[in-house]
Order: C-alpha cells, then structure tokens, then sequence
C-alpha cells in the first residue's frame, strides 16, 4: 500500500495546478476514479469535478468528500523526493501536498476499505484565492447530507466551522502632477492610501476578528505625483455581524482618507463566505473523532479564522468538517509530509467509510 500511495502522489504533485490551471490535473483525476472504482464523473460550468461512486455496504445514503485540484505559488515544475520518511520537494517550489496528499490518502483508502457507502466526491477549484470553486459549485449534482473534508494541516484537528470572510478592494485616484516642477498642482493617491493605512486597525482585533492589508500598489514614475493608488485587504470573523460592521468600518475610514487630500475612493466590497459552526455532538463530528482515535490521535475540536470548503458546504446545507490529512508548512517552499502521517490519514479515513457505510 504505502509504496502505491507515494508513488500516486509523486505522479499528482508532477501535474501543475496552481490556482486557475487545474484543467490537467482534474482531467487526470477524472480518468483515474473512472478507471479504478468505475466512477460516474461529471464537470459542472466552473470547471469542478464530481465523481460519484456506488456503494459496497447497506447503506443506501450518499456521503460526501472535497478536497482542492489547486495549489499556491510557486507551483510549477514540482520534483518531489523522500528524505528519511518525509516527502519533501526539491528546488524553490511547494510540495503541493495540499491538496495532493488529502486526494491520495482518499484515493488510497477506497482502494483498500472493506466497505464504503455511495461516494459524492468534489475536486473543487480555486479554493486557495477564495474558495471560488465551491462558491460556484452546481450543488444539483449533489445530493449528500453530511461530508468530511480532506483539507486540514494536523491529524488531531477536526474543524467545525470558520469565519464570514470580507474581501475589500480600494481603488483611490488623484491627480498626476510632475513632483519635481509643479507638485502642488498633484493630488497623491499614494498619501491617501498611507493615511488610511495608519489608522486603520489591523491584525488580531479581539477574540473572534482580524484584519489585514495584503497588497498595495501605487505609482508609475519616480518623480511623478501618483495619480492611482490600490489597496487590497481582508477582514474576518467567527461572528458575521462583526465582519460585516468591520468591512462597513473600512469603507468609511478609506472614503475619509481620499477625502481628506482631495482624491476619490472607489470601494468594492465582498463576502467570499458565511460564518457557520455545526454542533460538536452532530454524528459527522463524531465519526471524524473516532477515526482519529482509531489510529492513535486524541481529536481537538476547533473553529478556525482560516477558510475551507467546508464553509461553503455547511452554508449550503451539507454538514461538513475538515480532517486533517499530515501536511506541514504548507504555502511555504518547506511543504512536507510523514509518509507514516499519510498511513495514519488513510486508516482515519477508511474508518470514516467503514463506519459511514453501517
């Protein structure tokens, strides 16, 4: 088994998927669940997969499994390599374990489990730029109550909900002006920008809210009055109603900024998803505590600041957690993962389905 499954990674972390260009990873995907377990595989309009696969237990009830075809950057050319038990990637790139790692040890396991229920499976895309994928999944093609996420870092966390997430763009235009004979003449986006950059709040804002500004651009010439300036920025929170006065707050403070120079913020506002949190005593929660147990690991239940599918599916009405997969430094160029915590995931997960398929 495990000699199959490093070599099933090997092969998916070789096809390049960064986020936008996941086509030949799906359509490789595609082939292999219609190919080993006889899947029926559809492409909804965004370019997702979903694979179903019939059941081999009593269990007439579908359960769903999301992983992510994408991975960040830099995410082209991957080679990877196994040092002492720990796969790692060679040169100045990601491993792509995430989400390659969960998709193997899912694969791995309906290989290799005894029995399973009928498989609603989705390979969503874009989840690393915002969950796009799932936001525009056609959840007509699914008809599962509960699902298990193969998403998260570490094997004892078993996630239950995450935040409402506020993308906010600021676009502030000035008036260009030559900084060096006539600067009175020009209005500095860039100053606008600056000015609402230091008062805003940033970083943890309480127990349940942060913010951050993640990029900034402005200016063309050195020695011209920057005439445009953009910011782009995030606020989350485990309350909605917070994150929704945050972002409120935000376009206030960047419309008094612009204001106060003479220049003009455009503000573009949106929530890429809800806050939601499913009860820890819901028989998903339970049966992802138990296959963390069943292979040695004392689950933790958490709520997160960070985003997953799983938001997007609790939001549409499909009970959702996150399990983790192994991962470590994930989005980072040191990405790597135990071959023997993948050992560990696949076993969790064949207890999910042996215990799904009753």
């Amino acid at each position: 088994m495990t000699d199959r499954m490093v070599n099933t990674l090997f092969e998916m972390v070789r096809i390049d998927s960064e986020s936008g260009n996941e086509e030949r990873f799906i359509s490789y995907l595609k082939n292999l669940f219609e190919t080993e377990f006889g899947a029926k595989c559809s492409l909804d309009s965004y370019g997702n997969l979903i694979a179903t696969i019939s059941g081999s237990g009593s269990c007439k009830t579908p359960v769903l499994f999301g992983c992510h075809a994408d991975t960040v950057s830099p995410g082209v050319g991957i080679e990877p390599f196994i040092d002492d038990g720990i796969i790692r990637s060679k040169g100045d790139t990601i491993l792509g374990a995430d989400n390659k790692a969960g998709i193997t040890e899912l694969i791995e396991a309906i290989r290799t489990v005894d029995q399973h229920p009928p498989l609603e499976i989705a390979i969503t895309r874009e989840e690393e730029i915002g969950l796009e994928g799932a936001r525009n999944l056609d959840f007509s093609l699914l008809t599962a109550k509960i699902g298990f996420i193969i998403d998260g870092d570490v094997l004892d966390y078993v996630v239950i909900g995450g935040p409402s997430h506020m993308l906010i763009d600021v676009d502030i235009t000035g008036k260009a002006a030559h900084a060096g004979m006539e600067p009175e003449k020009g209005i500095s986006a860039i100053k606008a920008a600056s000015y609402g950059i230091s008062v805003l709040k940033e970083g943890r804002l309480d127990d349940e809210t942060t913010v951050n500004v993640g990029i900034i651009k402005g200016g063309e010439i050195r020695n011209g009055v920057p005439s445009k300036a953009q910011i782009k920025m995030e606020c989350r929170s485990l309350i909605h109603e917070k994150c929704i006065a945050q972002g409120e707050l935000i376009t206030d403070l960047f419309n008094v900024a612009a204001r106060a120079v003479g220049a003009k913020a455009d503000i573009k506002s949106k929530l890429a998803y809800k806050a939601v949190s499913i009860p820890e005593d819901a028989r998903v929660v339970k049966i992802a505590k138990e296959a963390a147990k069943s292979v040695g690991v004392e689950p933790k239940v958490l709520v997160i600041r960070g985003g997953t599918d799983a938001s997007i599916y609790n939001e549409k009405g499909i009970q959702s957690v996150v399990v983790g997969t192994g991962v470590q430094a994930e989005h980072t160029t040191d990405e790597h993962i135990a071959i023997a915590d993948m050992e560990k995931a696949v076993g969790m997960i064949r207890h999910i389905l042996h215990e799904t398929s009753k």
